[in-house]
């Protein structure tokens, strides 16, 4: 009885120790191909346009939040969303480094002034939740600060949903063997390698620290009002697909997508001559 009660304890350290590395990981599956994704992402595309259309027409509000850790694949989803919808009507936010000012400030408050009017989705890519994330690692934030912001995010949240505003909020899990390899990815390919900033490369050392911060700042924000929705992102392109078809679900919507039609012909004035074309400036045809 002793040994059993032994080795379950062990069994429980283990998971433990192991769980400060990795989150829940399912079971693997083989990675699309490029002609499959594009068909299924396709698919989603047309509904994220009559989404679009439907918020539009309701002056919905909606505002959807993406974090995670370094490399985890947030850009890319954001970008993937954004990509087939009318800018006037998605926007992407990602605020940079806070001035002297917004330190001074109300700390929610520079992100209230980039809340959505009706008929808008604002995509944040990073948020108000970097407070409980990176400052609280990297000890960008004094520990009241910290503990103030734990206490009184799911009250502004409570305070966005009940003025109406649509909050969806996901988390983006990545392992630290995945995260590796698109750090390289990045170091090896000039177009990405902006990606890496010097506090990326100092984080690296901190895994376990995030790992405990955001089981943290779950225990205070998963709320039964504002879930979080964790999204398992070592396969971009499933991450993609199974991202875009959640939010899909979340907000229900009719087709609105306006009829085909028919384009007047077009009209000649056969009278008006053109200046010449030697008088305008071309950008030279080299490819």
């Amino acid at each position: 009885m002793a040994a059993q009660k032994k080795e379950k304890k062990m069994k429980v350290e283990t998971f433990k120790k192991k769980d400060l590395y990795y989150d829940y990981k399912p079971e693997k599956k083989k990675k699309l191909g490029r002609i499959e994704y594009e068909k299924k992402l396709l698919k989603l595309e047309i509904e994220l346009v009559k989404l679009q259309e439907w918020i539009k027409a309701k002056k919905l509000r909606v505002v959807v939040i993406f974090e995670g850790r370094d490399a985890a694949g947030k850009g890319g989803v954001i970008k993937t969303i954004a990509g087939c919808l009318n800018p006037r009507i998605c926007r992407i936010v990602a605020l940079g480094i806070p001035t002297e000012r917004e330190k001074s400030q109300w700390y929610f408050q520079r992100y209230v002034t980039e809340l959505p009017a009706g008929g808008e989705i604002v995509l944040l890519d990073r948020s108000w939740y970097n407070r409980a994330g990176v400052e609280k690692v990297m000890g960008y934030c004094t520990n009241d600060e910290y503990e103030e912001f734990l206490r009184s995010c799911p009250e502004f949240e409570k305070m966005l949903i009940r003025s109406g505003i649509i909050l969806v909020k996901y988390w983006f899990s990545v392992s630290d063997d995945e995260q590796e390899n698109r750090f390289q990815d990045r170091i090896k390919d000039p177009t990405k390698r902006w990606k890496i900033s010097p506090m990326d490369v100092e984080s690296r050392d901190k895994w376990v620290e995030y790992s405990m911060a955001k089981d943290k700042m779950f225990s205070y924000t998963d709320t039964k009002q504002s879930p979080w929705y964790v999204v398992y992102a070592d396969d971009k392109k499933r991450a993609r697909l199974n991202t875009i078809d959640h939010f899909l679900s979340i907000i229900p919507y009719k087709d609105l997508t306006p009829k085909p039609f028919k384009l007047p012909p077009l009209k000649r004035d056969v009278a008006y001559v053109r200046p010449p074309v030697t008088e305008q400036t071309f950008v030279p045809d080299k490819y």
